[in-house]
């Protein structure tokens, strides 16, 4: 396999795909996604356009490519923080939430991209997607540090959908700047929010007689 400068050619591949995916999320910042544009992409990846269809079909896929990656890095730092942390509901709640937070925060591009997630039927249909898988974490999360007094299925299911909507919604209004609240605000309301569906089971007992 014939290398150039030290490289194989997929590796060269590799490595044009990961700089195409970098200049899509800083066009995404700083001007949304209709600034996501083959010309405009390569540009700012210093590409030729051949090198954008080599692994893209078009700005859409590019779009889709980026999302995935931030999102199984988002499931990373969840999983991480689940590991790290006892099964103690107030820790492993906090723990989660503070992690997401820093996540989306740290590398605000990765923000924009929440808060723009719903821009195409593309991404509207990925965010479906990954906010199923998500609420899954949550309702396993959610029977294995309950037991037996975490509410049934398929109300454990309802609830984290739920709370996974009602947070990505939340948070990105306090990342567009539309809630006047500080970051210490936002975490603790969240995690308050989360612990109190540890009354669910017994508020649908009483709802269902």
């Amino acid at each position: 396999m014939k290398t150039y400068g030290g490289a194989s050619p997929d590796e060269r591949k590799t490595r044009r795909r990961a700089a195409l995916r970098e200049a899509a999320l800083d066009l995404l910042a700083e001007g949304g996604w209709e600034r996501v544009t083959v010309r405009g992409v390569c540009a700012r990846a210093k590409l030729n356009d051949r090198y954008f269809y080599e692994s893209f079909r078009d700005p859409a896929a590019l779009l889709l490519a980026v999302r995935e990656q931030v999102t199984a890095h988002a499931f990373a730092v969840v999983a991480k923080a689940i590991a790290d942390t006892a099964p103690d509901p107030d820790v492993r709640v906090r723990a989660v939430i503070v992690a997401l937070v820093d996540f989306f925060t740290e590398d605000p591009r990765r923000g924009h991209l929440l808060v723009q997630s719903q821009a195409t039927d593309e991404l509207r249909a990925a965010r479906q997607t990954s906010v199923r898988a998500m609420a899954r974490v949550v309702a396993d999360q959610g029977a294995a540090m309950l037991g037996a007094q975490a509410p049934p299925e398929p109300d454990r299911e309802l609830a984290a959908l739920t709370l996974v909507h009602g947070t990505l919604e939340l948070f990105a209004s306090w990342l567009r700047g539309e809630l006047d609240i500080t970051r210490t605000h936002l975490v603790d309301f969240l995690v308050a929010m989360v612990r109190t569906t540890e009354d669910l089971a017994a508020a649908l007992r009483r709802q269902r007689g």
